[in-house]
């Protein structure tokens, strides 16, 4: 019982942090994604301002944005990073994502007010040791044909604000305004293509399917889940296999009341065969065997369902407690994104856990249960 409660409570507590760790992912990540994009089948969209009226008049859409981006590098002082360099209508922007709210030195408002500026991720400003007010040396993936020779492009930018979710983007991500990007990336007044926000995150994609049939030919659309559904997938891959690794602990719990189950029938050899003389039919003495091993199966269950729900309401505070006692921080929100851990309780996964060791409990109270019923009351009683 013991086991089985230990594995039900650590089982329901790890999945509920598992949830944890992926909702606040899905949050900061997706704060700064779009819910979709409209993009050209080749080449750049020309013509932008008539797609995104036609796209804005769509009673699913609920905001549209064009942008330019290209993978650059940035650099100062001798520091170099790889970074995604996004070109953006600040005015529209705020419309399909976040990072105007994620802003922590600076506004983007700036982005258009000053010429040749850009904003970065906090993460990719400290990495090239550089604060606002400062200027970076950025280098296009194209090449400039002059006279002397064929030369990278690269410009100098001034660094006018940073932002911050918390997550993977603040190490990569930057932004500069549309007219600046055009000018960078060469593009004339066409965009790279239109970024989308419908009215609701998770029914996005279907949303998108049904938009992308009355679009122009030429165009295609993408949404959120192709974009960033790869990360979300191995979060959700990492959670499966987490719980499958600590089934393996109510397994063990289950092979244990196998073990119980079999010495009781060694004991009770005497008693079931007397049972049987008085009439009792060996289906009667399986369900006696089966009832004994259910309920040390869902005795341990029950506590260890009430421990686990428990631990995952208030796992924050247990470790914010241990925290003060030990004068440690377990997380350091520098390194880890996250200052507390992150556990959200979900239903079907206690339901879940719940189901399997019961099944697993099932099945391994059946052999025992079995061999009690096949017990000759002959044999045993031919000596007593």
């Amino acid at each position: 019982m013991l086991g089985m409660v230990l594995g039900v409570a650590s089982l329901i507590t790890v999945l509920s942090i598992m949830n944890g760790f992926a909702g606040e992912l899905r949050e900061r990540i997706l704060a700064l994604v779009p819910h979709g994009f409209v993009v050209a089948e080749e080449g750049r969209v020309d013509g932008w301002t008539q797609l995104a009226g036609q796209l804005a008049a769509q009673p699913d859409v609920l905001a549209v944005a064009p942008y330019l981006a290209d993978k650059v590098i940035l650099a100062n002082r001798g520091t170099a990073r790889g970074a995604n360099l996004t070109a953006i209508d600040v005015e529209r922007q705020a419309g399909v994502s976040g990072v105007g709210e994620a802003m922590v030195a600076g506004t983007l408002a700036e982005l258009e007010q000053q010429p040749f500026s850009i904003v970065l991720g906090a993460a990719l400003a400290r990495g090239l040791g550089v604060a606002p007010g400062d200027s970076i040396d950025v280098t296009l993936p194209s090449l400039t044909v002059t006279p002397l020779g064929t030369f990278p492009r690269s410009k100098r930018l001034n660094v006018v604000g940073l932002f911050a979710v918390n997550a993977q983007p603040d190490s990569y991500q930057a932004y500069v305004s549309l007219a600046t990007g055009q000018r960078l990336f060469g593009a004339g007044d066409t965009v790279d293509g239109l970024q989308l926000r419908t009215a609701d995150l998770m029914t996005a994609p279907q949303q998108l399917a049904a938009l992308a049939a009355g679009l122009p030919p030429g165009v295609q659309v993408r949404d959120w889940t192709q974009t960033q559904g790869s990360l979300f997938r191995a979060v959700k891959m990492e959670k499966i296999m987490v719980g499958l690794l600590l089934l393996s602990v109510v397994a063990v719990a289950a092979f244990n009341i196998v073990s119980t189950l079999v010495m009781a029938v060694a004991e009770k050899r005497g008693d079931i065969a007397v049972l049987r003389t008085m009439g009792a039919r060996s289906g009667e003495i399986m369900a006696i065997f089966l009832a004994h091993g259910l309920g040390l199966a869902c005795t341990g269950i029950g506590v260890g369902a009430v421990l686990g729900v428990a631990l995952a309401s208030h796992i924050a505070r247990l470790t914010a407690s241990l925290e003060q006692w030990f004068g440690v921080k377990l997380f350091d929100p520098s390194v880890y994104f996250i200052s507390e851990l992150p556990a959200r309780l979900q239903g079907q996964d206690v339901a879940a856990v719940i189901v399997a060791s019961l099944l697993l409990s099932l099945l391994a109270s059946v052999y025992p249960a079995w061999r009690a019923s096949r017990i000759a009351p002959a044999e045993v009683l031919r000596y007593e």
